[in-house]
């Protein structure tokens, strides 16, 4: 059996590996959208991060005290954290943009992203923001944009890493809007895209309508699922 991904709300996700593992994706499970049914942690084998933004790190500490694993993301980001959440060293998942950590038998890469990133209200300087491509047991690739406009390199991530899948935010104002996402369809090259980052607050305007016809009139073939808080789909 492939993996799973249950959008938990916004960007957040939960992934169930054909390994075995639980692997939670800029966890929000306090957030408006997330299913009820989801708040509670699961135990998890790694915790990724994309950037230091609330909306991406706000279960991150609670998720780690249910079930302490590694936290892997940008070196400044995880360094703040582990100091708030007394986490050793060996739970540490440093990492830089372009740098790959094996956390047994699952990879993850750090892809550049275009955002900003500061740590909870103090507005702390957490690194740089960072996409991240997540490599399963059985070699299918997870690409999650976390927060960013298009940008022309998203071309070296389709030649590098090829994702089967991609998770690309589409609301607007603060990330892509319909339009930059559906060029990013075309610059990756994608297959299958999970739209995401859309529909939590009423600022955030771009919708997966929206997207889906901006894909279509670029008469690209990428396969679009859009999934409600608490569905899944298997890669």
């Amino acid at each position: 059996m492939g993996a799973t991904l249950t959008l938990l709300g916004h960007s957040s996700f939960l992934v169930k590996t054909g390994g075995g593992k639980t692997i939670y994706i800029d966890p929000w499970l306090d957030g408006p959208t997330c299913p009820e049914r989801f708040k509670t942690p699961e135990k998890a084998n790694l915790i990724c991060v994309t950037h230091g933004h609330f909306d991406h790190i706000a279960s991150i500490l609670p998720i780690y005290e249910n079930s302490p694993c590694p936290v892997a993301g940008p070196y400044e980001l995880v360094n703040l954290l582990a100091d708030d959440g007394n986490l050793p060293d060996e739970h540490k998942g440093l990492m830089g943009k372009g740098g790959t950590v094996a956390f047994g038998d699952v990879t993850v890469t750090l892809t550049h992203a275009m955002h900003s990133s500061s740590y909870v209200d103090s507005g702390t300087y957490a690194g740089e923001p960072a996409g991240l491509i997540l490599t399963l047991e059985d070699g299918k690739r997870i690409y999650h944009a976390g927060d960013t406009n298009v940008f022309g390199d998203m071309a070296l991530i389709a030649e590098l890493y090829a994702p089967d899948i991609c998770l690309l935010p589409i609301g607007s104002r603060f990330t892509m809007d319909p339009i930059e996402a559906a060029k990013a369809c075309e610059i990756l090259q994608a297959k299958h895209v999970v739209p995401i980052h859309h529909s939590t607050f009423p600022p955030l305007t771009g919708t997966p309508a929206q997207f889906q016809e901006e894909v279509k009139k670029r008469g690209l073939s990428t396969q679009i699922t859009v999934l409600e808080p608490g569905q899944e789909v298997e890669v």
